[in-house]
């Protein structure tokens, strides 16, 4: 049961004011409209204040006043999430940790970071590059998204074929429980089993048992190099034929991605690339590491794309700038297909990759069949798609359709052995799906696991375990 929000807004403003100083209180209009909505369409709600805390003393203070008034509390970072997991929509206090935006420490020997909530991936990541090591995980949006927020939906990326996502790269966390306590979990060390793996727990909980003030993370070492290509086939279906002939060959790319036809025509009349516009897929290939290992990999690669059926040509970079504006055509697939309308929903499911073209061809046939427009594209080494749908927002049978096939792609997702969500998150977005996917022995499960961390239900309530 999510808390009933407290509509008292001055009042509220006054008592925190008084708690933590009013230069980190925000009452007024526009900063209440600036943090009611995430990057997730179709989803809105005020928050009742805005609280910037710049420290672990003060978020434990308004998590304390937050659980003694049972006043809902939903912890934001950039709000580039795509699952609604920040929007507001009890009301309540909208935490924002983009103060806390320090990196603490960067420990070459110990290959670590200690960081605090509000930092982006591109902060870091270029951060521990002066040291030669890397950050791996890398969402779509890492130019602004925050290790917090990765954090708290175990943010994919397209590097996790090869290096794995968010999750594996978390040593340990300091926490603010919805008590207001703080904990410290994990350690500084790769290998350490005492007790139960509370880290991995906080991972993923998107907000709902605890607010990260400090984040320990694995960095790896730097490629000294990276080279791409690019592969155009008849159709998706051959271009899943060239992803698990690459795997079985033993290579496990570093990327791996693919765009659909409609993705590909959206992408060159937007970014002016020169792709074949006249692909049924493609398939966006690479690899990092030593030169010479990469160029017989890469190499691998390109000649398993030419040679499967369907094929229509391979082409590797160049060089750098031709090797940016491969990866920028996987990056830009988005914006190019929001320009073909005034409202764009970006999905994930996941399916078992050799199933990948089945379940596309699925999509295809459901938007067709509710008259509205999807391109797809996606992870093609670990079966991860973002199914993208773009309509008239004012147009109300094309939403409706738009709706109606969300519906459609998450059952068909699950009908195939697949996941409502691979790197995205649950939050309200998918929540109508998520017992179809846990069963109700898992939802009472984690019910159970939110009410000792979190008793009074104030951490962003009616998500997840609430």
């Amino acid at each position: 049961m999510s808390p009933a929000p407290n509509r008292d807004n001055q009042k509220l403003v006054d008592r925190l004011t008084a708690l933590v100083g009013a230069e980190i209180v925000h009452g007024d209009a526009v900063a209440l409209e600036s943090y009611s909505r995430d990057a997730t369409p179709l989803f809105h709600g005020l928050p009742e204040v805005v609280v910037t805390p710049r420290s672990t003393q003060e978020v434990e203070e308004i998590v304390k006043f937050a659980a003694s008034t049972k006043t809902p509390i939903i912890a934001r970072g950039a709000g580039s999430n795509l699952c609604a997991a920040t929007v507001p929509l009890n009301g309540g206090i909208v935490l924002s940790m983009n103060k806390m935006n320090k990196i603490l420490e960067v420990d070459r020997a110990q290959m670590l970071a200690v960081v605090q909530p509000g930092v982006t991936n591109q902060t870091l990541d270029e951060t521990v590059a002066k040291e030669g090591l890397m950050f791996v995980p890398d969402p779509g949006s890492k130019n602004v998204s925050t290790i917090g927020g990765n954090v708290a939906t175990s943010a994919g990326g397209l590097r996790g074929l090869k290096y794995g996502t968010t999750k594996n790269y978390i040593l340990g966390l300091e926490v603010v429980t919805g008590t207001g306590e703080v904990i410290r979990t994990g350690s500084r060390m790769v290998k350490d089993v005492a007790g139960y793996d509370l880290t991995r727990l906080f991972v993923g909980s998107e907000g709902t048992l605890g607010i990260f003030t400090e984040i320990t993370t694995i960095l790896n070492p730097r490629p000294r190099a990276a080279k791409y290509g690019v592969a155009y086939f008849t159709d998706l279906a051959a271009a899943s034929n060239a992803v698990d002939q690459v795997v079985r060959a033993g290579i496990l790319p570093a990327t791996m991605e693919f765009l659909d036809n409609p993705c590909i025509l959206a992408v060159e009349e937007f970014a002016h690339l020169g792709l074949d516009t006249q692909a049924g897929a493609l398939l966006l290939f690479g690899d990092d590491g030593e030169p010479d290992f990469i160029d017989a990999a890469v190499g691998k690669m390109a000649q398993i794309a030419a040679e499967v059926s369907g094929s229509r040509g391979v082409t590797l970079a160049a060089d750098t700038a031709a090797a940016d504006a491969l990866l920028y055509a996987r990056r830009c697939s988005l914006p190019a297909l929001a320009r073909l309308g005034t409202l764009s929903i970006l999905e994930d499911i996941s399916v078992p990759r050799p199933i990948m073209s089945d379940a596309v061809k699925g999509i295809n046939e459901i938007g067709k069949k509710n008259q509205v427009l999807i391109g797809t594209f996606g992870h093609a080494g670990d079966g991860n798609l973002h199914p993208t749908i773009v309509v008239d927002k004012n147009d109300e049978r094309a939403v409706h359709g738009a709706e109606k096939a969300l519906k459609e792609i998450f059952e068909m997702a699950l009908a195939l052995g697949g996941t409502i969500t691979g790197e995205h998150g649950v939050g309200s977005a998918k929540l109508p799906y998520l017992t179809a996917r846990l069963g109700e022995g898992q939802m009472q499960l984690q019910r159970g696991i939110k009410s000792v961390f979190d008793p009074a239900g104030i951490l962003n309530p009616g998500r997840l375990g609430s």
